[in-house]
């Protein structure tokens, strides 16, 4: 929260609520209000949409309404169940840990995997750091590597899905 102190009230940084939206998207919660005496948010959602309305109160000034963020449902949808369907066959390699992901063993070296290769059950497919360990990942299926969710050096979530492989 940013405090001013001359104006006597606090606003939110932009930042702060898209943390908290994708928190409660995460979290499965139908409907989150925070309140406080400065301002109001009311996040819900619900079926793939997210609704989120923010109020600020200001002294000596009417409430400011900032528009809600409602995102296309309806293209979006259909592009996610296309996708989703032909993705249903393929099987999501997963993070064993949180940490950083390398597709590479180090900067001059070239990737361990890239899409269209095949990979045994053992294979190392890439590394992830964590806590200034570099831990290999194997994979745990065999198959073709048909898509790669995650950029180099982007932070991972334990069970986040890495690649897309077709078991076939």
């Amino acid at each position: 929260m940013i405090h001013k102190k001359q104006n006597k009230y606090s606003i939110m940084e932009l930042k702060e609520i898209q943390n908290l939206i994708k928190f409660v998207a995460k979290s499965g919660a139908n409907e989150v209000k925070l309140e406080t005496k400065d301002f109001k948010i009311t996040i819900k959602t619900g079926k793939g949409e997210t609704v989120t309305s923010f109020v600020q109160q200001v002294p000596a000034a009417p409430a400011q309404v900032v528009p809600q963020a409602v995102p296309v449902v309806e293209q979006q949808a259909e592009s996610v169940k296309e996708k989703t369907e032909e993705e249903s066959s393929y099987i999501e390699l997963k993070s064993p840990i949180i940490g950083t992901f390398y597709r590479k063993p180090s900067p001059d070296k070239p990737p361990f995997i890239k899409v269209g290769d095949i990979v045994e059950v053992g294979d190392t497919v890439c590394i992830i750091e964590a806590m200034k360990l570099f831990n290999e990942v194997e994979s745990e299926i065999s198959g073709k590597i048909v898509k790669i969710l995650v950029d180099d050096s982007s932070p991972v979530e334990f069970d986040q899905p890495l690649y897309l492989v077709d078991p076939s």
